[in-house]
């Protein structure tokens, strides 16, 4: 099965990473060597931080 391009920047999966504290095992082996619960709780707290965008960006639409 073909591999689909990433969907987060490199940068954002680091900050994410370094902010779950698991970016030191990025380091040693790769972002394959992550847990599934890691993985998974990094692409939670992208939706998060996207969401939040969404809200602010709605309520600075509303107060033009």
């Amino acid at each position: 099965m073909a591999r689909r391009k990433g969907i987060m920047s490199s940068r954002l999966k680091e900050e994410i990473a370094k902010e779950l504290g698991f970016y030191d095992v990025v380091e040693r082996e790769g972002w394959g060597g992550i847990k599934s619960r890691d993985a998974g709780n990094m692409v939670k707290r992208a939706i998060e931080m996207a969401e939040q965008g969404l809200a602010q960006q709605n309520q600075n639409d509303m107060n033009k």
